[in-house]
C-alpha cells in the first residue's frame, strides 16, 4: 500500500447546506406533488451534498406533454435555426461563466478529482457551440433529373419529444453529448440525470432559461428509473429515447420503447481491449493503458479495460504498466494533484472486489493491488490500482464490464489471433492498437467490432467525430453530424409542375 502514490485528504469542508434540486417543467420550478425528496451523500467525503425532489409517474408525465405542447406550437421546433443557433451560443457562454459551482459540486456528487470535472465542465462548451453551428447548416437533397415536369426535395426535419436519460459517471458531459444536438434539430426534451449526480443538470437547467430557451422546451425530472425513467421510455408522445447506461437497462428501454416503435438511441457498456505490437512506442503505450485503465476510477464505458499484448514482449510491458500505475496519484478527489477519485457507491466498490476474486478463482494473478485502497480522512468508497494477468479470454475478468480500476492482461502471437481476441466479447463499443506499421493499424481497425478505433493513442475526442458503440454496446450515435441527424426524421417532398400529370380515369372508363 505505501508503494502507491496516495493523497490523503487536504481538509475540504463542503458547504453546510445541502444544493436543493427541483423538476423543471413547463418552465417553472417546482418540487414533487408529494413533497418527495432524496439526498445524495458524497462517495469520497461522506455528508450530504445535495437534496432533490423525487419524481413520480406524475411530473414524468406533466414534463412530457410539456414537451409535446412546446413542440407543437413551433416556439422551438418552428424557429430559424440561426435563432436556435444564438440560444445554443448562449448557454456554451453561461456554462464557462457558471463553470466553478458546477464543477465543485460534480466533484462532490460523483467523487472524481476536481482537474477532471473542470476538463468536462468547460469542454462542454464546445459541443454546445458545435451544435449550434449543425442548427444552421442542416440541410436535405434535391432532385432534378426526374423529368421536366417533376421535381423532389428530401426534408430533414426534428423527430419531436426526445426523452434524455444520463448515468452518473460523466453526468454534466454526457447531457451535453445529446442535449444541445436534440435542441439544435428542433426538438423539445425531457432530461432525467442519474438520482446519484443530479445537480449540474439542475445548474443546466438554470442557464437554459437565462439564455432564452422557452418555456417547455426543455424539461428536467428528478429520480428513479422507476418509475419516472420508465414513463420517459413508454409515453406514447415521446418519439425518441436516447439513453446512455448499462447494457441490462438499454435492453429493457428498448422492450418497452418497442410498445410504441419510437426510435431508441443506446450508448451502452463496453469491455475495450488495447492491442500491443513489438514495434509500438511501447512507453507512449503503457501511459495509454494506464490511462485507459484509472481514468474516472475505470467507471468508464470507454475505459480499456483489457490490454492484449504480443507475448514477445508481454513481461516487460506488464512491469512498465505496473511501474506506472504505482505513480498514478489516488485520493482526495478536491485535491488540484489528485489524478483517481473515489468509487461511486460502497456497494459498487464491494462490486469490484468480488470481480477480481472471481478472476483469481478462475486462474489470473494479481501482480498490482487487489482490494480496497484506505485514504486517510475520506470515505472508505476507494479502490486500489489494479493489475491483473494471465487472465483467459472466457473468464469474466476478460468478458464482464467490471466498471473500476481493474486491468486484465491477455497475450497473443499474431494479428490474427489479437483480432479474434479484441472481438471475443459482446461488446463493441471502442478498441485501439499501437504500431509503427500503418499497415497493421489499418488492418486491425477494419477488422475491429468496434464503434472507435483509436491507433496509437486512447481516448481522443471531438465534436465533429461521432461516437457509439457495435454490437451490445449499443445503437445509433452521438456528436458530430452523424449524431446530430439521430433527431431528425427525413422526408421527401415530391412536386409535378404544372397540371401534367396523366389523367388515370378518362372518358373511355365509361365504354
Amino acid at each position: 500500500m505505501s508503494e502507491l502514490a496516495i493523497r490523503p485528504s487536504i481538509g475540504f469542508v463542503p458547504a453546510a447546506e445541502p444544493f436543493e434540486g427541483r423538476h423543471l417543467i413547463d418552465g417553472a420550478w417546482q418540487g414533487s406533488a408529494d413533497g418527495a425528496t432524496f439526498e445524495r451523500i458524497s462517495p469520497s467525503h461522506g455528508v450530504v451534498v445535495s437534496r432533490s425532489a423525487q419524481g413520480s409517474a406524475a411530473e414524468a408525465e406533466a414534463a412530457v406533454l410539456a414537451a409535446e405542447r412546446a413542440f407543437d406550437a413551433g416556439v422551438w421546433s418552428g424557429i430559424s435555426g440561426k435563432e436556435r443557433a444564438t440560444v445554443l451560443l448562449k448557454v456554451a457562454d453561461l456554462i464557462e461563466a457558471n463553470a466553478d459551482r458546477m464543477i465543485e459540486l460534480e466533484v462532490l456528487e460523483s467523487g472524481k478529482p476536481i482537474a477532471q470535472a473542470r476538463g468536462e465542465v468547460t469542454g462542454a462548451a464546445d459541443l454546445w457551440r458545435y451544435a449550434a453551428s449543425l442548427a444552421r447548416t442542416v440541410h436535405g437533397d434535391s432532385h432534378d433529373t426526374l423529368g421536366e415536369d417533376m421535381v423532389a426535395m428530401v426534408l430533414k426535419q426534428p423527430i419531436g419529444v426526445v426523452s434524455i436519460i444520463t448515468p452518473w459517471n460523466f453526468p454534466f458531459w454526457i447531457l451535453s453529448q445529446k442535449l444541445p444536438f436534440a435542441l439544435a434539430a428542433g426538438c423539445t426534451c425531457v432530461v432525467k440525470p442519474s438520482e446519484m449526480t443530479p445537480s449540474t443538470t439542475v445548474m443546466l437547467g438554470e442557464l437554459l432559461i437565462e439564455a432564452g430557451l422557452p418555456a417547455g422546451v426543455c424539461n428536467i425530472v428528478l429520480g428513479y428509473g422507476e418509475p419516472v425513467g420508465s414513463v420517459l421510455a413508454a409515453h406514447k408522445s415521446v418519439a425518441m429515447v436516447s439513453f446512455t447506461g448499462s447494457t441490462r437497462v438499454g435492453k429493457m428501454i428498448s422492450e418497452v420503447a418497442a410498445d410504441t416503435l419510437k426510435k431508441v438511441a443506446l450508448e451502452l457498456g463496453g469491455k475495450n481491449a488495447q492491442v500491443i505490437f513489438p514495434d509500438a512506442d511501447l512507453e507512449a503505450a503503457a501511459d495509454a493503458v494506464v490511462f485507459g485503465t484509472y481514468f474516472n476510477v475505470g467507471q468508464c464505458c470507454n475505459g480499456s479495460s483489457r490490454v492484449i499484448v504480443h507475448k514477445d514482449i508481454a513481461e516487460a510491458f506488464v512491469e512498465r504498466v505496473v511501474a506506472l500505475s504505482r505513480k498514478v496519484r489516488f485520493g482526495d478527489p478536491m485535491d488540484e494533484a489528485t489524478q483517481v477519485g473515489a468509487i461511486v457507491t460502497e456497494a459498487h466498490n464491494v462490486q469490484i472486489h468480488k470481480h477480481v476474486e472471481a478472476a483469481q478463482v478462475a486462474g489470473a494473478k494479481v501482480v498490482l493491488g487487489g482490494g480496497p485502497l484506505n485514504v486517510d480522512g475520506l470515505s472508505d468508497q476507494f479502490y486500489q490500482p489494479t493489475v491483473l494477468i494471465d487472465v483467459s479470454a472466457h473468464i469474466g475478468a476478460a468478458q464482464d464490464e467490471i466498471f473500476g480500476p481493474v486491468l486484465s492482461v491477455m497475450t497473443f502471437d499474431s494479428l490474427e489471433e489479437a483480432v479474434t481476441l479484441a472481438n471475443s466479447t459482446d461488446y463493441g463499443l471502442s478498441a485501439g492498437v499501437w504500431s509503427d506499421s500503418v499497415h497493421t493499424c489499418l488492418e486491425f481497425s477494419r477488422r475491429a467490432e468496434a464503434g472507435t478505433v483509436w491507433t496509437n493513442t486512447w481516448m481522443d475526442g471531438f465534436p465533429e467525430v461521432t461516437f457509439g458503440g457495435a454490437k451490445q454496446s449499443g445503437q445509433g450515435r452521438e456528436i458530430g453530424r452523424y449524431g446530430f441527424e439521430e433527431f431528425m426524421e427525413v422526408k421527401s417532398v415530391v412536386m409535378r409542375i404544372g397540371n401534367t400529370r396523366a389523367r388515370w380515369v378518362t372518358d373511355t372508363n365509361e365504354e
